[in-house]
């Protein structure tokens, strides 16, 4: 299964067709495809003159931008709440799930601190323990990781970033998810670098609560993401905020003052509302991209990127690949180190290469748009 990249190009992204940038910095903030942009500026409009809004403008938009989040990782739509970003949802995890004092959140240094200082707050609240992995070279010990798992019984929660930002390191999530579930460990995923670049089926790989923002590798707007929390833990966990709509006695808007705390049976008891119409009429746009294209065929091109990055890093003994090159182990992030940074840096730019530098490393980010030809061109200016 595939697509037509330039044809693509030309509907959704018509300024890379024309040549106006090699966007490949994905990893940071993804552009916004045309029919996600039109969406916007029709709702936008009318939220501008209120008078003109009708009913399918509010609820029925964010029902239909969590019926397209589950559907992209393998969910159902009762287990999706919508968040402004990732970390409101490690947020989410990091105060609901059980642990207390004397426990293990276990994760690995070269965390985004997004999965990393929630944790810390939690444990000092309740007397638990955040404990860091050490790094071999660049790259989690995984093996290091699952000894912990299998060997300590104090580790109640594993958190980690499916994929790293900056070395673009690729956690199997299967095997570690089956894990922790063996063994009563709650498992968290921060997703952000890996939903989009790669496909997800979120239940067969055991995990208990994810957390995706969608303004880098989905194309959303800022402000726009999803939670995942597993179906038979929904009813279980208590949120730490609760929104004024995370109740089913407040749908009925002519009747607020009856207070009645019972929360919703689905994952919407952890949304915390009024969420952004507009912005989230983009995510369900972006998304249902996602899915006309198939998450299977984009990770596949992908990956089709991700070969030439290490094809090049193999012929060119200057510039040192750290993303690993096994396939099941990199996604759309590939962090290079050259022998100057700072000028390969200045030389990308003056090509309009849209790129990052990350822990001393050039961090380039394709995706399902860009081609072949284009990132091979960025890939050999990583050499003076």
């Amino acid at each position: 299964m595939s697509y037509d990249v330039r044809a693509l190009r030309a509907r959704e992204f018509p300024w890379a067709e024309r040549g106006e940038s090699i966007y490949l910095d994905h990893a940071s903030t993804g552009p916004i495809p045309a029919r996600t942009r039109d969406a916007m500026a029709t709702l936008g409009a009318k939220r501008a003159e209120p008078f003109r809004l009708r009913r399918e403008d509010f609820f029925p938009v964010l029902a239909c931008a969590r019926k397209r989040a589950a559907q992209l990782i393998g969910a159902s739509e009762r287990t999706i709440a919508l968040m402004t970003n990732t970390t409101h949802g490690v947020n989410l995890a990091a105060r609901a799930l059980p642990f207390g004092a004397g426990d293990v959140i276990l994760s690995t240094h070269g965390e985004f601190p997004a999965n990393v200082y929630p944790w810390m707050a939690a444990a000092r609240a309740r007397g638990a323990e955040f404990r860091l992995l050490p790094l071999t070279g660049a790259l989690p010990d995984e093996g290091a990781l699952m000894r912990a798992i299998e060997r300590d019984a104090r580790v109640k929660v594993v958190a980690l970033s499916w994929v790293s930002y900056w070395s673009g390191h690729t956690f199997d999530l299967a095997a570690i998810g089956a894990a922790c579930r063996t063994r009563g460990i709650w498992f968290f995923v921060d997703a952000i670098q890996g939903v989009g670049p790669l496909a997800l089926d979120v239940i067969a790989a055991n995990v208990d609560v994810l957390s995706c923002g969608a303004q880098k590798w989905l194309c959303s707007p800022w402000g726009t993401g999803f939670a995942y929390v597993r179906d038979e833990l929904v009813g279980q966990l208590e949120p730490a905020e609760v929104g004024w709509m995370a109740q089913p006695a407040s749908d009925d808007f002519g009747r607020f003052l009856q207070y009645d705390p019972t929360l919703h049976d689905d994952a919407r008891r952890f949304e915390v509302v009024t969420l952004d119409f507009v912005n989230f009429r983009g995510l369900a746009e972006s998304l249902g991209l996602f899915l006309e294209l198939g998450p299977g065929a984009v990770a596949a091109h992908v990956r089709t990127l991700g070969d030439r990055a290490v094809a090049f890093a193999d012929a060119t003994p200057a510039v040192t690949l750290v993303t690993p090159r096994e396939p099941g182990r990199r996604a759309g992030v590939f962090a290079f180190r050259t022998p100057d940074v700072a000028a390969t840096s200045d030389r990308l730019r003056a090509a309009r290469v849209s790129h990052s530098v990350r822990e001393g490393c050039i961090r380039l980010a394709p995706h399902f748009y860009n081609t072949v030809e284009e990132f091979d061109a960025a890939l050999g200016l990583l050499q003076a």
